[in-house]
């Protein structure tokens, strides 16, 4: 049975003297696995298209255990992300969050175009890094079933006005005075609070659309990490290393 189908390359793992077997996302049937023979000789025509990154357009047959590659073309090498150990670390992290993610059903079309645009962001270097990840972690977390309840303070009903806290265990969110009755401390100000919103709420057009500052980036960050950790119950080989290299912890 042949398939055509596109698909990003999350993983790709050399087998054998020139053979890689691959992770790939596809927008329709999520992530299957498929060996791409002979695809590590630089005369192959399977070379480019089954790179780790690279959105390519496939064409697979089904084999014993797994997929295997007949053809493949190119759409995207997403070639910036190779040129810095950031941009990998980076890529890195966010394909085992996919992988962690499994998405399913109408999930998978939705986590597709989302880790497409931001590999795009990714490799013009178009966003700081540290906000790329809140991005990405966030919305994915919306698009799988972990949107929490960002409308208004659940205390008081609160919607804006100062900083905020947001209770990673629970998903509500609470104003300064409801969070002190509680012994919480805000640990989102109101920009990062603003974007938050945004990301896990806004159309898929205009997700990446939007500026935050540096101090509110860090805010931002901390908390999407947080809830990240909550949700999935899972902490990411790849995310170590990522801190390292971005400077956090």
């Amino acid at each position: 049975m042949q398939m055509i189908t596109t698909g990003l390359v999350l993983r790709a793992t050399k087998t054998g003297e020139a053979d890689r077997v691959l992770s790939i996302l596809t927008p329709e049937h999520g992530i299957i696995s498929a060996i791409a023979k002979g695809s590590l000789r630089l005369k192959s025509k399977l070379f480019s298209a089954t790179g780790l990154f690279c959105y390519s357009e496939f064409e697979l047959f089904e084999g014993k255990s797994m997929y295997v590659v007949d053809n493949a073309s190119v759409k995207e090498l997403f070639w910036g992300i190779h040129q810095s150990v950031e941009g990998m670390a980076l890529g890195m992290y966010f394909s085992e969050f996919v992988s962690t993610l499994s998405p399913v059903g109408a999930e998978c079309a939705a986590i597709f175009k989302l880790l497409l645009n931001t590999l795009y962001f990714l490799s013009k270097n178009a966003r700081p890094p540290l906000l790329l990840k809140a991005v990405f972690e966030l919305r994915a977390l919306s698009l799988t079933g972990f949107l929490p309840a960002l409308t208004a303070c659940s205390g008081c009903v609160k919607y804006e006005g100062g900083p905020f806290f947001f209770d990673v265990s629970t998903g509500l969110l609470y104003c300064a005075d409801c969070a002190q009755q509680r012994g919480f401390s805000p640990n989102l100000d109101a920009a990062a609070l603003r974007a938050m919103r945004h990301i896990m709420l806004c159309g898929t057009a205009d997700v990446f659309r939007f500026q935050l500052a540096e101090e509110s980036t860090r805010h931002l960050a901390a908390v999407s990490k947080s809830y990240v950790l909550q949700c999935l119950d899972k902490p990411f080989k790849t995310e170590d290393f990522l801190n390292t290299i971005l400077g956090t912890v």
